[in-house]
């Protein structure tokens, strides 16, 4: 018998005040800004009909596989472990950060994985930030058609006194019942100062149980603020030998600013292309002496074509990871280290 998991389904869909509206006070010395589409109007049907992230011949030689073989019961013992430990409870807002040392990695496809999976498994409120406001894509990623509210506009709004239904005014939902924060309209050069970044995110977390940080590529500085300042910190690496070895030049910087910061790392390998580049098993060896984890994101066509990202057309390796990468991310950021218990010298941040 399938395992009943608590998996809550929300509305994707929020109250019209929510997505054309403010709260009276802060309109009052607030100047609106007016909603911008998140792409061009001329670039309507430029974007090719989403595609399911496997072959029919995969998904078929699949169901085959489950009716002579005897893996189904594993399938489902991993499910119900990785929803688990995505639910579990936490006593402070858990802040992850997803970042990568170069542009092209899929660092906005991660963040956005990890955000629809925390809003359809977690019933408590997940935000996701985007940090990256120059060239971010993660309002696209989450299926976001306009935005109006950025991080810099709230970072000049928010107040102690606000309830979670103020600040939803100035948040977007998406797909699962989660909210987002842009980082900006879109704007070519637009940044996200360090006061502006602490002053949002400090704000914010006595109300999300979850919140998904898409950073900026490093060395920026907010994104080298946000490694060692959430509660744990995902870094998406393409799955080449470039790629491993500039990750591990940032896992060896990051041991090197804080002993606990290492066992609170996830590092994503990023299969761009469906044909693998390197030895996976090397590399989660290489990357992961230092104590973080190294989890493979299969090649997946849906997720390779760009747009909105639909849970429904994810082949489903690609669910299975996102679902084990979420429930490992969220086991270092409870217990700030693997093994399931407080790591001495992490900071709870």
């Amino acid at each position: 018998m399938q395992p009943q998991i608590h998996q809550p389904h929300h509305s994707s869909s929020a109250p019209t005040s929510a997505l054309t509206t403010a709260p009276t006070s802060a309109l009052a010395t607030t100047p609106t800004p007016v909603s911008v589409p998140v792409l061009p109007p001329e670039l309507d049907g430029v974007q090719a009909k989403p595609r399911h992230g496997e072959t029919v011949a995969r998904r078929a030689g699949r169901a085959l596989r489950r009716v002579f073989a005897s893996s189904a019961a594993a399938e489902t013992e991993a499910v119900t472990r990785a929803a688990h430990a995505i639910q579990q409870p936490v006593t402070t807002g858990r802040q992850l950060a997803v970042s990568s040392i170069r542009g092209g990695a899929g660092k906005s496809t991660v963040a956005a994985l990890l955000a629809l999976t925390y809003a359809h498994y977690r019933s408590d409120p997940v935000l996701a930030v985007e940090a990256d406001p120059a060239l971010g894509t993660l309002p696209h990623r989450l299926g976001v058609r306009e935005v109006r509210w950025s991080g810099t506009d709230l970072a000049q709004i928010v107040d102690p006194s606000m309830l979670i239904t103020d600040l939803t005014g100035y948040l977007l939902p998406f797909t699962g019942g989660g909210w987002l924060l842009p980082g900006s309209q879109g704007s070519i050069g637009a940044r996200l100062d360090l006061d502006t970044y602490r002053i949002v995110m400090t704000s914010l977390r006595r109300h999300f149980a979850t919140t998904v940080v898409d950073c900026e590529t490093l060395p920026a500085e907010v994104a080298r603020t946000a490694l060692v300042t959430t509660q744990a910190r995902v870094l998406v690496t393409p799955a080449t030998v470039e790629g491993v070895r500039a990750t591990k030049s940032v896992l060896e910087w990051m041991g090197g600013v804080h002993r606990g910061l290492l066992p609170t790392a996830v590092v994503v390998l990023n299969h761009t292309s469906p044909d693998g580049g390197i030895d996976v098993r090397k590399a989660v060896e290489h990357l992961g002496a230092g104590g973080a984890a190294v989890l493979p994101l299969p090649y997946d066509r849906h997720l390779a074509g760009g747009g909105a990202v639909r849970t429904e057309l994810l082949g489903e390796r690609t669910r299975e990871a996102a679902a084990r990468l979420a429930a490992e991310v969220m086991d270092r950021a409870v217990s700030r280290g693997p093994g399931g218990r407080q790591r001495d010298g992490a900071r709870e941040g």
